[in-house]
């Protein structure tokens, strides 16, 4: 059997960015993405601390070294400049591989978005 598990997640990171008129998606700095495992064109979760939201959308790569985070489209309107929000990733896997899999997981510097 296989199961929706965590593999990768970015806890509170600040929404630089939020750009309505864009097709969609959500911009991540590339060194984040590379520290969190996530890959351009995943599916993630979008969570906003700050208003409850939940979301989902696909990544696009954004300039390495500049904690971007920026929403895209609709998801836009989901979002305030500053929030706090946790990008989260799953994985499919097989149920026993998934009792010991362990999830990449990032806590960037929350004002700046970069990895300490």
């Amino acid at each position: 059997m296989l199961i929706q598990a965590v593999k990768s997640k970015i806890h509170r990171v600040s929404v630089t960015q939020a750009e309505l008129n864009y097709i969609g998606s959500i911009t991540i700095d590339e060194n984040l993405m590379e520290a969190s495992n996530i890959i351009e064109g995943e599916r993630v979760q979008i969570v906003n601390i700050n208003n409850g939201e939940r979301l989902e959308t696909y990544v696009i790569k954004g300039d390495r070294g500049t904690g971007t985070i920026c929403l895209n489209g609709p998801a836009a309107k989901k979002v305030s400049v500053g929030d706090k929000i946790i990008i989260i990733g799953y994985g499919f896997m097989d149920f026993e591989e998934a009792k010991s899999f362990k999830p990449m997981l990032v806590f960037p510097n929350e004002e700046t978005n970069l990895i300490n």
